[in-house]
């Protein structure tokens, strides 16, 4: 198992930058802010954003918290990753962790000057300081069983550009705008034939009609979707209301694992019923 680093001072964009430095080096895993992060999942470890003091966020950054280490050293020999990225602010910082983890030694350290511009880490820490945003790079929906209870960004996924955020002091958990795949554009079309697809193969669903989708933007910002549909249904003795609930959650939950975008709003009509034997 072989361990790099990405160092550079607090809020100049080193967890936004994560996945690029992870794929040009071949890391199959990171280290980011107290949780081992592999193919896009927080696999074990808790973030030094849920502490209510900035010493605790240290200590937690650091594995010196009881059970912390140990949890995500035991993930680490079930998954034995090739290539480690660990991200911290000094040689010192990555240096420890490496040690807590009982991981090899840094073999070679990146520095956030190699791969971000002086106007980009400026701008990076703007952002920090007067937005108080942090990025995990993970996708919002992977995100929200981890962080109940705070408020996660509606995904400002590589689908779309956009540079705003909302407001949550140290406490907004956000994605990263970055992903080596390059830019991605999903056209309404091919959500309706998704949205199709999913309520389509829902219980007691005959045909699916009428299909409109919106993507929501604000100041170039991407805010998710609004969908409505209508359905035919064939059933007997169920209790539409309910059906046509699952349905709803069933397919938001599907369509944004498969498009990473958040569906804001999802109306179900039903057009009409066909009542047929028991």
């Amino acid at each position: 198992m072989e361990v790099i680093a990405l160092v550079g001072q607090s809020g100049t964009g080193k967890s936004h930058r994560a996945l690029m430095v992870a794929n040009e080096y071949q890391a199959d895993a990171i280290i980011d802010d107290g949780i081992l992060i592999r193919d896009g999942k927080i696999v074990a470890g808790k973030s030094a954003k849920h502490e209510k003091s900035k010493i605790m966020a240290v200590r937690r950054a650091i594995f010196v918290l009881p059970g912390h280490a140990e949890e995500v050293m035991e993930a680490l020999r079930e998954d034995m990753p090739n290539r480690i990225l660990i991200i911290g602010t000094s040689d010192n910082m990555v240096g420890k962790i490496a040690k807590k983890l009982g991981l090899p030694a840094i073999s070679q350290i990146v520095r956030i000057e190699d791969v971000a511009t002086p106007a980009e880490m400026e701008k990076a820490h703007e952002v920090r300081m007067k937005k108080g945003m942090h990025i995990i790079p993970v996708p919002s929906i992977e995100l929200a069983p981890h962080f109940s209870g705070y408020l996660i960004d509606p995904i400002r996924s590589f689908f779309y550009g956009g540079r705003k955020r909302r407001r949550l002091g140290e406490k907004s958990i956000v994605r990263p705008v970055f992903s080596y795949y390059g830019k991605l554009i999903i056209d309404n079309k091919a959500i309706a034939d998704i949205v199709r697809y999913i309520v389509g193969s829902s219980e007691g669903v005959r045909k699916v009609t009428d299909i409109k989708v919106e993507q929501i933007t604000e100041d170039d910002e991407h805010r998710g979707l609004v969908i409505v549909c209508s359905v035919v249904l064939a059933v007997y003795g169920k209790n539409i209301p309910q059906l046509i609930m699952g349905i709803q959650n069933e397919t938001k939950k599907k369509l944004e694992l498969q498009t990473g975008m958040v569906v804001r709003k999802l109306n179900v009509n039903v057009k009409a019923l066909v009542v047929g034997a028991k």
